[in-house]
């Protein structure tokens, strides 16, 4: 990719929301003329999910603003501006599916970035492949979301069924004394049954005793359930949601007085959100992340892991997790991908499947770290290479615990009773 040059205006993005337009002949002429990368954004910019939606946009976004100070992704030894047009999938999937239509149709995108959850993705997809517009999708972790060997999606985060398993694992072999239980709970959709299936399974290979598995509803009444794993009394509990339940889980909790020795969720707990809400509550929550600031990953447009965290925290006013990151990064696959296609956009459908084929070819370094695609298998076109880090929550921020060659900190085991 190409050095950092002396900053330019940042090309002003389309207005949040759908903001779609039928154009005729004369403002197609005037795209062909301006000739920029069109990308859409397919997310959840309200709803329950709205809190994770909104961090994928500003990954999309900040990758966005970086190359365009650079004016915009060199193709053939010349520059093309990149403009954002965005999709509200109301953290709904058939909202999301025709946010993405609309999108291709009306805003000619010639990419889609993709949606922050699993449920939303699997239905976008089949979209990308009835109009053949590649998608990058850098928040999906169901393993789902590979099985049928999407075309044209691209996956920048390792399906949660490598990582949730491989977590508890690490937890064990981590602490003292050593855990001997694990109850395990999780809301029953795409990501979050997939992330407590992971743990279930993780748990028994590592020889600990579940003492229960539960999947209940999105908008279920949450007392009940940790009742009853209160009266089980497992060693660890281990949580599969995204952060609005994670945060309910943690409030459910703390009313009953239940505090096991360790609490682990996956994705949720290292959005900003998590440990906003719950303040000195959120302490002690454990989690897993596939990247941190502290690792040595670099690339010529954000620089290094840390010089990234620095710079999308000067622009959001929050440190970024891995969800972030990743969508960061699915820009710069992007410019990679149409750098190495050669083709100047507008792009015919003809080239979108070139740079399918592009993308499918990744093989780089980024500051997220390393990325190249599955080219079969249950994992097809899933980014599979992010080794995943146990972190904690201390004092509000996001510790990395474990394994010890990752860890910045020590893991807090027990936890010590509610405060």
């Amino acid at each position: 990719m190409s050095s950092k040059i002396s900053r330019r205006e940042f090309l002003k993005t389309s207005a949040l929301g759908l903001g779609a337009l039928s154009l005729g002949a004369t403002g197609r002429q005037a795209r062909a003329q301006s000739a920029s990368v069109r990308c859409g954004v397919v997310t959840s910019l309200s709803g329950e999910n709205r809190f994770g939606g909104n961090l994928t946009r500003r990954g999309y976004d900040l990758w966005a603003e970086e190359i365009n100070r650079q004016g915009g992704i060199e193709i053939g030894g010349k520059r093309y501006p990149v403009e954002m047009f965005y999709g509200d999938a109301q953290s709904n999937p058939a909202s999301g599916a025709s946010a993405a239509e609309r999108l291709i149709i009306q805003d000619e995108v010639n990419v889609i970035f993709g949606p922050y959850t699993s449920g939303v993705t699997l239905a976008v997809q089949p979209i990308c492949n009835k109009y053949r517009v590649p998608m990058i999708s850098g928040s999906a972790e169901s393993p789902k979301v590979w099985l049928d060997q999407p075309p044209f999606n691209f996956g920048m985060i390792p399906a949660v069924d490598l990582s949730a398993g491989k977590s508890v694992r690490v937890i064990k072999d981590a602490v003292s004394p050593t855990p001997a239980s694990i109850g395990v709970v999780g809301v029953d959709e795409p990501f979050s049954n997939d992330t407590a299936i992971g743990f279930r399974d993780g748990a028994e290979e590592a020889g600990l005793e579940v003492t229960g598995f539960e999947l209940f509803p999105a908008k279920a009444d949450l007392t009940p359930i940790v009742t009853k794993l209160k009266s089980q009394n497992p060693d660890i509990v281990a949580v599969g949601g995204h952060e609005e339940v994670l945060i309910n889980f943690v409030k459910t909790a703390k009313s009953l007085g239940f505090r096991p020795k360790a609490l682990i969720m996956h994705y949720g707990i290292t959005a900003p959100a998590f440990a906003d809400q719950l303040g000195a509550d959120a302490d002690g929550v454990l989690g897993i992340s596939l990247w941190t600031p502290g690792l040595p990953y670099r690339d010529s447009l954000f620089g290094s892991a840390s010089d990234y965290d620095e710079l999308s925290h000067a622009r959001w006013g929050s440190h970024p997790d891995y969800t972030e990151a990743a969508c960061s990064a699915s820009g710069l696959v992007l410019q990679d991908a149409a750098e190495r296609l050669g083709e100047a956009p507008p792009w015919d459908q003809a080239a979108r499947e070139g740079l399918a084929s592009a993308i499918e070819a990744t093989d780089i370094e980024t500051f997220y770290g390393p990325v190249a695609f599955e080219t079969s298998g249950d994992h097809f076109h899933n980014n599979t290479r992010p080794v995943p880090v146990v972190v904690q929550i201390t004092q509000g921020r996001v510790v990395p615990v474990a394994p010890a060659n990752a860890a910045e900190g020590d893991i807090v085991y027990p936890l010590p009773d509610w405060s």
